[in-house]
């Protein structure tokens, strides 16, 4: 009875870590998002004033302006991040479209690794005065859309 207890706990441990290789091998921005983000940024995106920027109907508009895509990269919480650069950019796709759908460019091009690769150090130093900047050239693109 005790030996066959015993097998049956090494099967299962072996079954756990089989399935968090399996798991560590397959990328899933949300899980990603989960562990990395979620924390600050909230599981609905919807940020923490004064400590993280809300995603909700906000994050795909940097796509909308110069440097704004690279921002995404640049941010400490991404650039710092220890996830692989194919990760960051399977990440960040999911982001844009997962809180920010409606405000997503008709000529988006998802991030790839090597763009996340070629942008990614060293982080960004200025995080609040490049963000007011192009906060800044957003609203002014807003306001000159066509309505």
């Amino acid at each position: 009875m005790i030996a066959r207890r015993r097998r049956a706990g090494v099967v299962l441990v072996g079954l756990i870590a089989t399935l968090l290789s399996a798991s560590r091998a397959t990328a899933d921005p949300r899980l990603d998002y989960i562990l990395h983000c979620r924390g600050c940024h909230g599981p609905d995106g919807s940020g923490a004033p004064g400590a993280a920027p809300s995603f909700r109907g906000h994050v795909a508009k940097f796509l909308w302006v110069p440097d704004g895509r690279d921002y995404l990269i640049r941010v400490p919480g991404t650039a710092q991040s220890e996830l692989s650069d194919a990760r960051v950019a399977a990440l960040l796709n999911w982001l844009v479209r997962e809180f920010s759908a409606a405000e997503v460019p008709v000529d988006f091009t998802p991030y790839t690794e090597a763009d996340v690769a070629r942008v990614r150090h060293p982080p960004l130093i200025d995080v609040y005065g490049t963000r007011r900047g192009l906060i800044h050239a957003i609203e002014a693109r807003e306001a000159t859309a066509p309505r």
